[in-house]
């Protein structure tokens, strides 16, 4: 992917700028799905076809995740180790998001639907993030 196609999705050609930029998307995006899946669980578990208590501990957990990576996106220059912690984080969510339809869960047909889309979303964000921090730290 090309810097100026980078700077396109970012909206600044400043790397440093658009590493906290998808960083902080990913932790509004994934906040969100965290409280939500924490509140409705049980609701959302059955839409989804997920259980309610498996649902309720993602919710923690990504609720937690999301704060991180948001306090990541407020620093100035975001740490590189916790960066990269986050992009293999998030590949490896988007994976097992994807194993999961096959090994643990019955989905419904949403829930079909969702979870591999949830999984090209982070995938998403790990690609744009790890390119924001190679282009980052080719600019120092």
């Amino acid at each position: 992917m090309s810097a100026t196609l980078l700077a396109g999705f970012a909206r600044t050609t400043v790397p440093q700028t658009a590493l906290r930029r998808f960083l902080a998307l990913d932790a509004v995006v994934t906040t969100g799905n965290g409280l939500a899946y924490a509140a409705f669980s049980g609701p959302l578990g059955r839409l989804l076809g997920v259980g309610q208590a498996t649902l309720f501990e993602l919710g923690l957990f990504l609720t937690a995740f999301g704060a991180g990576v948001g306090w990541l996106a407020s620093r100035r220059r975001p740490p590189v180790f916790p960066v990269r912690f986050v992009v293999e984080a998030n590949y490896v969510w988007a994976a097992l998001s994807l194993i999961s339809l096959a090994v643990w869960f019955t989905p419904t047909t949403a829930g079909a639907v969702w979870i591999p889309a949830q999984a090209l979303t982070v995938a998403s964000f790990a690609l744009f993030q790890q390119l924001a921090l190679r282009a980052t730290a080719a600019a120092r």
